[in-house]
């Protein structure tokens, strides 16, 4: 069974989503049939770095709210966060853009470090307060995974993988994709946002019920498995 991931580091339910479907996951008898395909979809291309701006500031300048709103807000994901045992520090997060992070996704990628990647750049945003957009904290957070930082440098400096986070991007357009995470299972079931781990088990627990009884999955058709879920727990473009 094939499970596509698309993310974005700077997405906060997607950290959370990551954990509810770890913990749906291992509740599944056959998760040693699943393969997981981690996919980015960078969610403001045009974000900038070094803006002199705290989280709460950011999210009230986008969306024309109050600063005071955009701190509840944002103290929202502090307690969903605490739910998934995970620590969000959203006054001293900083903000920034994703793009050069994403890069070295794809370097972690093809040495099979990855998820080791992912974890350490998400804890680094949003428990660590570091600039994941910065190069030499990129270059550090690299090593600490038993990556060469001087070859993290490199990608960067060459936009290496650029091709990668394109082709990944136009995937995830060409099925839909309008808010992060998104799981896609086997082609068949889409499952937008932070969902419970309940919600992951029961479509793992159907895609395998139905692929044993030799249903037919076509393509992109996708179907959203509880669409009460879907309105919410996603980071909007």
């Amino acid at each position: 069974m094939k499970i596509e991931i698309w993310s974005d580091y700077v997405c906060p339910f997607y950290y959370i989503g990551k954990r509810q479907f770890e913990i749906g996951l291992e509740q599944f008898k056959h998760k040693e049939e699943v393969e997981v395909v981690l996919r980015s979809f960078q969610l403001d291309p045009y974000a900038k770095k070094n803006t002199g701006m705290d989280i709460h500031q950011v999210l009230s300048s986008k969306h024309g709210i109050p600063y005071e709103k955009a701190k509840a807000l944002n103290n929202q994901f502090i307690q969903k966060a605490k739910e998934v045992g995970l620590d969000y520090q959203f006054d001293t997060m900083i903000p920034t853009n994703s793009y050069d992070a994403l890069l070295l996704s794809y370097y972690a990628k093809k040495n099979g470090k990855m998820q080791e990647f992912m974890e350490r750049i998400m804890k680094a945003h949003f428990t660590d307060s570091l600039d994941i957009g910065d190069h030499a904290t990129l270059a550090r957070l690299t090593s600490e995974i038993g990556l060469d930082a001087n070859e993290a440098l490199n990608v960067l400096a060459n936009n290496k993988y650029s091709k990668n986070i394109a082709a990944d991007r136009a995937e995830g357009s060409k099925i839909g994709i309008q808010g992060l995470p998104f799981f896609v299972v086997n082609d068949k079931y889409a499952i937008s946002g932070a969902q419970p781990s309940q919600v992951f088990l029961e479509i793992l627990q159907r895609v395998w019920k139905e692929e044993y009884a030799n249903a037919k999955v076509e393509k992109y058709k996708l179907k959203s498995s509880h669409d009460d879920y879907c309105s919410d727990g996603t980071c909007k473009f």
